[in-house]
Order: C-alpha cells, then structure tokens, then sequence
C-alpha cells in the first residue's frame, strides 16, 4: 500500500494544490495536521480534505480554532486564527472541532500525530527522531516542525513530510512525502507552487506581511 503523506497545509489552497497534482499514484492520503492558520484560504483547505475523506489529526492550529482559544505573543499565528474564525462555516467548523489528536490505521502499522505521541505542542525535530518514538506500529507520521525528514530505524519509520503551506528549512517548495507500507520506503518529495499568488492573498485579507514574505523564504 502506497500512501500520500501531507501536513501543516495552513491555509495554502495553492500549494495543496500544486501537490495533490504531483503526487504519485497512492491507495491512500492522511494528513498530520494544521490545515488552518496563516495563509488566506482556511476553508477551502478544509473542504478539499474534507471532500476528500482524509484522515487528518488535529494539529495545534486546529485546536486554537476548535476551542475558540488563539495563541499568545505570536501576532502571525493569531491573525491566522482569526481569519480562520472568520471564514469557516459550521459545516467545516465542525470537521475541525471533531478532528482526533492521533489516529492509528493501516490495521494499526500507521500512526499519526501532528507534535509528538506523548506530549502535546512539543516540537520533534530531526535530531530527535528515534525507535523509542514508535510504539507497536511500523511507522509514526508527525508534523508541526515544518520540517521534512524521515529516518528509519530496527522498529520502523519516523517521518515528517514537511509543510505543504510554509516550510521552515530554507526550502520554499511545497513538501510531501509517499511511504511505502509494504516495503517501509519513504521518498521525499518538494513541487514548486505561485509563492507571489499566496503572498498576494495574504496582504489582500489584511494577514501581517510577515507572513507573506516568510514563504518566499522557507522558514
């Protein structure tokens, strides 16, 4: 089984975009979270997930906008919330506010998180992956650093696909990633997609240009 592996879309319809066009032939998609928050298209993100049936977790962006909370001293993260609050209807509130913080598929071979799969929020970055992240399953998905690697291990793979919507390792192109389940390979995958559109939208929906400018320089 062959399966699209996406996460922190963040509201980047455009990018989506670009990578459900490039994304190989696969049996499956799952999404690690953070469909909303930044960019200016939260729910158009949603739909194309939702329409879709995606298994999608909830990332911590997600959860500002379920629980009606928004961050403190980020003023980027909090205008996307707000935005996102702004732009919802019920239909794809509601998706968000019922999205699980992990989900176990694949007869229990693949987890996904959106941070880490026994501490919420906590950032794993490359240099923390190891076996002792995996539990009984063959691979654990997780997001929420921006940041693509995949390392694999006696126990298995631990992967983050990168960020569709706003990478943060100096790389702008929208990631993704395809696992193999029945062989446990992973390939990393980057597509290039209209930065300058985004950019554009997000100064047009009154988004702090910082936001904007960000994407062009992948962090």
């Amino acid at each position: 089984m062959k399966v699209g592996v996406v996460s922190d879309v963040h509201s980047n319809l455009v990018a989506l975009e670009a990578v459900l066009e490039d994304m190989p032939d696969v049996d499956r998609l799952v999404c690690a979270g953070d469909v909303v928050g930044y960019n200016a298209w939260p729910a158009e993100c949603v739909d194309v997930l939702r329409e879709r049936n995606v298994p999608t977790v909830m990332g911590n962006h997600d959860r500002m906008v379920a629980t009606g909370r928004n961050f403190r001293g980020n003023g980027m993260a909090q205008a996307g919330v707000e935005h996102a609050n702004a732009e919802l209807n019920d239909v794809q509130r509601t998706w968000i506010e019922n999205l699980p913080r992990e989900r176990t598929l694949a007869d229990g071979r693949l987890k996904v998180v959106h941070d880490h799969p026994e501490d919420q929020d906590r950032y794993t970055y490359p240099e923390d992956f190891s076996a002792s992240l995996l539990g009984a399953e063959d691979v654990l998905v997780l997001g929420h650093t921006h940041v693509q690697h995949h390392e694999r291990f006696d126990e298995g793979v631990v992967l983050n696909p990168g960020s569709v919507g706003q990478p943060r390792d100096r790389d702008p192109r929208a990631a993704f990633a395809v696992l193999d389940l029945d062989t446990l390979e992973v390939t990393e995958h980057r597509v290039e997609y209209d930065v300058e559109r985004v950019a554009g939208a997000v100064r047009d929906a009154g988004l702090p240009a910082r936001t904007a400018d960000r994407l062009a320089e992948g962090r």
